[in-house]
């Protein structure tokens, strides 16, 4: 039976360096997808809002335009910027790589006197026609969504018609995006050891982020104020920060940035932010006492354990999802979303975790561990999420060699939950955030956090 304890939760420490990405490793992802999509050319589609995809291959993302990455024949790798990331792509280890301007993935009134044209640049590229384009756009349609026999891209319009015209018709073109993010076998969702280090910092800081805003949170501040309790100290963002509260005759907008209310005693509060890799939520009651919101938390707790206890190499995305969702409903609870989903440098990048699905958890796998419960009664908030890696035996030690302090971090906090939350994580699950299943539903009495008994 889950109840709530005073908990001491300790310094597991938060990282200053963040564990880069080998050029080595750069390569052999571009060399990877160029083969499995066996096309010509590799066009990556990347902006400002996605941009995980181009990351993954290069370590670069555009700031404020478009991007596109080439890759093509005899090891071509090449992006394609706008004026103001062109100088930014040095930031990039990617081994070979050629930068071109195109003036048109520029923002609006900025100079276009050098190269305004992308077809001309595409052209300079080497693209010609009777070339077959693999299209990487930063998402892909389902058979029950997209029932037309051409390919439904998700991107801009204009860079399909550019292509086609290039090639000779849109026949030589194909949505290739399912290479780099099918839940089960896309090149983001299976990551090495130093992925996963970098995705570590990632959660460690942003759960350390979200700690200090649910800690130091009073009546009679206004959210905005609350807020500054971020410790945000220039981490690339994979959301926008929030922080919302309401009661029972304001309603609770989650997704919504700090504001000016003012906060009462008794009034629901969510937060969360996120980094690449890693976000990490808390919601509850500004309150210090109300045990039929107390209990209502016990019983989603439970849910959430049921996920890590289910969460195992093979097990399928379907029969997780069973799980989670018939252990809510034993509260009269169901998830919101899917009850767990892929994080990668964009905060949701796919999830084998839905009805039905066959598509088994795999090591190398980055989860969110992302439950919202519902319904929660009017006025009140309640979530409790973070990211956890699954590994099996040889990337754990991989991990634990080549990056001991985060191996390090990893096992305290593994014992932390056995001995303290009464939660004993398999081997195969390694948790990246500092407050992994630390659930205070009562935030004026944040000492005190759901446990099993």
């Amino acid at each position: 039976m889950s109840h709530l304890q005073s908990v001491a939760i300790p310094d597991f420490g938060v990282p200053l360096v963040r564990p880069q990405i080998p050029a080595a490793t750069l390569a052999a992802r571009c060399d990877d997808v160029y083969a499995r999509a066996g096309k010509t050319w590799l066009f990556v589609y990347a902006d400002r809002e996605h941009n995980a995809n181009i990351l993954h291959l290069t370590g670069f993302d555009p700031r404020f335009e478009e991007a596109v990455f080439l890759l093509g024949p005899n090891g071509r790798r090449i992006v394609v910027t706008g004026n103001e990331s062109e100088s930014f792509t040095a930031i990039s280890p990617l081994p070979n790589l050629e930068v071109m301007l195109s003036q048109t993935l520029s923002l609006m009134a900025q100079d276009r006197s050098k190269k305004p044209n992308l077809e001309a640049v595409l052209r300079d590229a080497g693209i010609k026609s009777g070339d077959r384009v693999g299209i990487v756009g930063w998402k892909y349609l389902g058979a029950d969504e997209w029932d037309d026999g051409r390919a439904g891209f998700i991107m801009p319009h204009y860079m399909v018609v550019v292509l086609a015209r290039i090639i000779g018709g849109p026949d030589g073109l194909s949505d290739e995006t399912a290479i780099f993010m099918h839940p089960q076998n896309g090149s983001r969702t299976i990551v090495d050891a130093d992925q996963i280090a970098a995705f570590e910092w990632a959660s460690t800081r942003a759960s350390a982020s979200v700690w200090n805003v649910v800690t130091k949170a009073r009546p009679g501040e206004r959210e905005i104020e609350a807020a500054r309790n971020f410790l945000y100290a220039g981490e690339p963002l994979s959301a926008h920060s929030m922080f919302a509260s309401g009661n029972a005759s304001y309603a609770i907008h989650g997704l919504n940035s700090a504001g000016s209310r003012v906060l009462g005693k008794g009034d629901g509060v969510t937060t969360a932010v996120g980094y690449w890799g890693g976000l990490s939520s808390r919601a509850g009651m500004l309150d210090d006492i109300d045990d039929s919101f107390v209990g209502i938390a016990a019983s989603y707790f439970d849910a959430l354990v049921t996920w890590y206890e289910t969460a195992n190499i093979g097990t399928t995305g379907g029969d997780l999802h069973d799980a989670v969702v018939n252990k809510l409903a034993e509260a009269n609870l169901k998830p919101a979303l899917n009850p767990g989903h892929l994080v990668s440098y964009d905060e949701w990048s796919h999830s084998p975790v839905r009805p039905g699905s066959s598509e088994a958890l795999a090591s190398g796998m980055v989860f969110q561990v992302d439950v919202i419960p519902g319904p929660i009664p009017a006025g009140k908030a309640l979530n409790c999420e973070d990211a956890v890696a699954v590994a099996d035996a040889t990337l754990r030690a991989d991990l634990a060699a080549k990056h001991p302090e985060t191996w390090a971090r990893i096992q305290a906090r593994r014992v932390f939950l056995r001995n303290t939350i009464g939660v004993d994580l398999g081997e195969h699950l390694m948790p990246l955030s500092n407050i992994q299943l630390c659930l205070p539903p009562l935030w004026l009495k944040s000492d005190h956090v759901i446990v099993r008994s």
